[in-house]
C-alpha cells in the first residue's frame, strides 16, 4: 500500500470572499476516498480552521492578531473537522483529529508518541486529519505554515509521496499572472529556484511558494517525492495518480538514499537546538567527504550556548555557516573543556548527525 500525505492549503478551501468552500472540500474528500480504494493510505494535513471561524463569528470588539487567531481557530476547528466528519461518513470512513504544535516535535519521545498515534490510526483504517493547534501556537515556535507541518509528517511517517495542494499549478519560471510563464515540471537536487519564485504570500495563508520549495527540497532529500499542484482543479489527486505526465504540476525528485528515522527527526529540528559548535576547516572537509564520519572534539574551536548530553546542537564552520545538526554526547561544559583533544568519544556520533 502506498502511503501519501496530502496537504490542503487555506487558498484551496476558501472562496474569494474568504469563506469556506464546502463544494471544494467535498471534491477533495471524494478524491481521497478514490485513492483509498486504489491501494493508497492517506494522511490529510488540512488548513482552514481560521477561515471557518471567521465565517461563523462576528466580533464587535477590536482584537489583536494573536487574539483573532486563537478565537477563530478555536471555533473554526470545530466546524472544519465536523465538515470532514460528515463528508467522510457518507462513505463509511472514519477520521481522527490530531492537533499538534512545533514544540511537540522537539523531543524524541513526543515525536515517537505522535508517530505511534498516527500509525495505529492507519492500521485501523482511520484517516488522520492534522492541523496546527493555533489556540496555543502563538510564539516564534509556530510552524511557518502547514507546508512545514506536512513535510515533517511525511518524513516522520515514511511516506512515499507528499502532495502540497495550493491555488496555482506549481512553481512557475516567472509570475503565474504572466501568460509567457510556464510551470517548472521537474526539480532535481541541484536546481536553483531562487530566481523564479515569487515572494508574495498566499491570500489566506501564512506561507508562500518559497516556503513550499524549501520544504519540498528538504523532504525530497530524505527520499520522498514531493508534488506541488493546484487543488482548485477538480480531481487533481486522481489525475496525478493515473496520468501524472499529462497533469500540470511541479515534482521534486526524491534522492535514492533515505536517512534513518532518527536522522529525519534531527533534519527538521533546527529550531530546537540548544547550542552551537564551531569547527575548523579540516573538520568541515571530513564531514562533507565521501566517508561517513563523526564529529570529533579535536576539530571543535568554539562552543556557544548551554546544553546537556543528548540535546541537539548546530554545527557551523569558522564563519558561522551551517554545516550540520546533531545530538551532543557531552554537556556544553564538558565540550568546552575537551575542545581540540584527540582520542575521545565524538562530540556528535555519525548516527545522530544530519548534514545540511
Amino acid at each position: 500500500m502506498k502511503r501519501i500525505v496530502v496537504k490542503v492549503g487555506s487558498n484551496v478551501l476558501t472562496r474569494s470572499d474568504g469563506k469556506i468552500d464546502v463544494t471544494r472540500m467535498s471534491n477533495i474528500v471524494d478524491q481521497i476516498v478514490w485513492l483509498r480504494k486504489h491501494d493508497y493510505q492517506v494522511i490529510l494535513v488540512s488548513s482552514g480552521s481560521v477561515a471557518c471561524g471567521k465565517s461563523e463569528l462576528r466580533v464587535n470588539r477590536k482584537l489583536d492578531s494573536v487574539q483573532q487567531r486563537q478565537l477563530f481557530s478555536a471555533t473554526g476547528q470545530v466546524k472544519l473537522i465536523g465538515l470532514y466528519y460528515d463528508l467522510f461518513r457518507e462513505y463509511g470512513i472514519h477520521i481522527g483529529q490530531i492537533l499538534t504544535m512545533k514544540e511537540s516535535f522537539a523531543t524524541r519521545n513526543e515525536y515517537l508518541n505522535q508517530r505511534a498515534c498516527m500509525a495505529v490510526m492507519l492500521q485501523n483504517g482511520v484517516i488522520p486529519v492534522i492541523n496546527e493547534n493555533d489556540t496555543v501556537s502563538v510564539t516564534e515556535l509556530m510552524f511557518t505554515d502547514n507546508d512545514e507541518l506536512s513535510g515533517l509528517v511525511a518524513s516522520m511517517m515514511n511516506a512515499e509521496t507528499l502532495i502540497l495542494l495550493s491555488n496555482v499549478d506549481g512553481i512557475y519560471d516567472g509570475s503565474p499572472k504572466d501568460a509567457r510563464s510556464s510551470v517548472i515540471q521537474i526539480v532535481n537536487r541541484d536546481y536553483d529556484l531562487r530566481d523564479y519564485i515569487q515572494t508574495e504570500r498566499s491570500g489566506f495563508g501564512r506561507g508562500g511558494m518559497i516556503t513550499k520549495a524549501n520544504i519540498a527540497k528538504k523532504v525530497a532529500e530524505e527520499g520522498i517525492k514531493v508534488i506541488i499542484a493546484n487543488g482548485k482543479r477538480d480531481n487533481i489527486l486522481i489525475h496525478l495518480a493515473i496520468r501524472p505526465k499529462e497533469t500540470l504540476h511541479t515534482e521534486f525528485h526524491p534522492q535514492p538514499a533515505s536517512p534513518s528515522n532518527i536522522k529525519k527527526w534531527i533534519a527538521h529540528s533546527e529550531s530546537f537546538t540548544k547550542g552551537t559548535a564551531f569547527i575548523n576547516r579540516n573538520a568541515v572537509e571530513a564531514l562533507k567527504g565521501d566517508k561517513a564520519v563523526s564529529l570529533l572534539l579535536v576539530g571543535v574551536i568554539r562552543i556557544e550556548g548551554e546544553f546537556e548530553e543528548g540535546d541537539l546542537i548546530s554545527i557551523v564552520d569558522e564563519k558561522g555557516k551551517a554545516i550540520a545538526i546533531g545530538r551532543s554526547s557531552y554537556t556544553a561544559t564538558e565540550a568546552r573543556k575537551n575542545m581540540g583533544v584527540h582520542e575521545l568519544k565524538p562530540l556528535v556520533h555519525y548516527d545522530y548527525l544530519y548534514l545540511e
